[in-house]
């Protein structure tokens, strides 16, 4: 079955989907001080993957995630914001229990957290998980309606 080419949304998809990816990042990284986080970052970057499986198709949309995998991104998730929560093991004290600290860059100094590492992994899996499902949506159009085929002579 021949997809239709929608030539504006081709043309309007990439640079549309650089600013919502760049705004997810922003509302992962505005997560802990404002509404936002892992959440509703991967929710964002999952909307700018449909963009794509909308405007070139699931197989592409598949190969723009970041480990061009949406199991392998779901899995790196799932991995990093687990070990995020290891530290705490360290310390005696309850897994996840988070641990704060600060990197002097010499003219600032960077505050850094176990719970950011906790918020990526978030980010990843729902962006890694939902992306996977709705490019598996949109590519069911793909297959063919009737299994059985009838067979000509």
């Amino acid at each position: 079955m021949m997809r239709a080419r929608l030539v504006m949304l081709e043309v309007v998809a990439g640079p549309l989907y650089a600013v919502i990816l760049a705004a997810s990042v922003w509302v992962l990284l505005t997560g802990h001080n404002e509404p936002g986080g892992g959440f509703i970052g991967g929710l964002l970057a999952v909307s700018a993957s449909v963009l794509w499986a909308v405007a070139h198709g699931g197989a592409a949309a598949s190969r723009r995630l970041l480990l061009g995998d949406p199991l392998r991104l779901t899995a790196a998730g799932l991995a990093l914001a687990t070990l995020s929560g290891l530290p705490a093991l360290w310390h005696s004290s309850a897994f996840l229990t988070h641990f704060w600290g600060s990197l002097p860059l010499g003219f600032t100094d960077l505050k850094v957290s176990t719970v950011m590492l906790f918020d990526l992994g978030v980010y990843l899996c729902v962006w890694g998980a939902l992306a996977g499902y709705a490019i598996a949506l949109l590519g069911l159009d793909d297959l063919d309606a009737s299994p059985a085929q009838e067979e000509k002579p």
